[in-house]
């Protein structure tokens, strides 16, 4: 996340506690090692790796005399760069107004004004003032979005043909997937995030078999629930689909964890009773035999292909057939230039 983000990592610091520390999250050892470690290697941010409160984000402001950010601000941060829709701005913007709207009342002093002119009220702060048009600019983008998956559900209701949505952990490959399928030309990156707009292509499989398959936003260990909800037209895909593909990274170490924060993230959409095909993706990046066989034999049902080179393609268009219940004859080249 830090690369994608742009920020050079000098230095990592880890601690394990029975309970968070309320205000500072770590312990008072720890605090004073990560300032010498941020003083050492002349750190201008910290990230931390769990969501802070509004106290701790302020206290270890204070404390570190750095900026401090935490792992939700620096997702958002990476969404905003790599909004470029219309609605998927609209959707960042939304998730970013509500996790500041959490942490406006501690974000500066609490200092408190009886009733006077210029104020609402006896009690009110320029804080809480300040929060009021930022609390109805929430209000209108729920609602733009809101008619944006309206709009898309009505369309929906119209189609002729199954819908295919690709989902994975992000970097698993679903737009160079989308691209290979399909034709088309996907914007596809080696970062995470790549991807945030839901794109919908044809894809022919068969002669007179053919889906429409969509590319959605990739899963992270951990999504912040403001931007799942923020996302919820975009992510909708998913849960009307008739068939998921769940993209899987083959050379990754961490292919359970990663199937894990997938199961979990459908779930939270309601999207965890939609039919499912694992896609063992990346497939030519492994080439120790015994790691293929632990593979194959820890997912038998997978289909492996390597979307970048092709290989595998036509199998995995059989299995698609196959769960939707198509007939199973593979599309030639000339057969679906002459659909198309």
């Amino acid at each position: 996340l830090a690369d994608t983000a742009g920020v050079t990592v000098v230095g990592v610091v880890t601690q394990r506690r029975p309970q968070v520390n309320k205000s500072h999250l770590v312990g008072e050892g720890k605090l004073e090692e990560i300032k010498l470690a941020c003083s050492h290697a002349h750190a201008n941010v910290v990230i931390v790796d769990n969501e802070l409160s509004a106290v701790q984000v302020n206290t270890l402001d204070l404390e570190l005399g750095i900026r401090v950010i935490d792992r939700t601000e620096l997702i958002l941060q990476i969404f905003a760069r790599r909004a470029s829709s219309a609605e998927s701005q609209t959707q960042v913007e939304l998730a970013q107004l509500e996790y500041l709207v959490k942490r406006i009342p501690t974000s500066e002093k609490q200092q408190r004004f009886q009733g006077g002119i210029g104020m609402r009220g006896p009690g009110e702060s320029p804080l809480q003032l300040r929060n009021d048009p930022m609390r109805r600019r929430i209000k209108e983008l729920k609602i733009k979005l809101e008619a944006i998956r309206q709009k898309r559900v009505q369309t929906r209701g119209r189609r002729e043909w199954p819908m295919v949505s690709l989902v994975g952990y992000t970097n698993a490959g679903k737009s160079t997937l989308l691209n290979a399928l399909s034709g088309a030309d996907a914007y596809v990156d080696d970062r995470l995030f790549a991807t945030l707009d839901t794109k919908t292509r044809r894809v022919y499989l068969a002669e007179n078999r053919q889906i429409m398959l969509s590319d959605t936003v990739g899963f992270i260990r951990h999504l912040p629930h403001g931007l799942v909800a923020s996302f919820r037209s975009t992510l909708d895909v998913a849960a009307e689909a008739d068939l998921l593909l769940i993209v899987v990274d083959a050379g990754h170490s961490r292919i359970a964890d990663h199937l894990a924060v997938v199961a979990e993230t459908l779930r939270e959409i309601k999207a965890d009773r939609v039919p499912t095909l694992i896609v063992m993706n990346k497939w030519d990046s492994v080439t120790d035999p015994t790691l293929q066989s632990a593979l194959e034999a820890q997912l038998p049902e997978a289909v492996r292909i390597s979307a970048r080179t092709g290989a595998g393609l036509d199998q995995l268009k059989v299995a698609i057939m196959n769960r939707l219940h198509m007939s199973v004859t593979p599309a030639t080249n000339e057969e679906r230039d002459d659909t198309a």
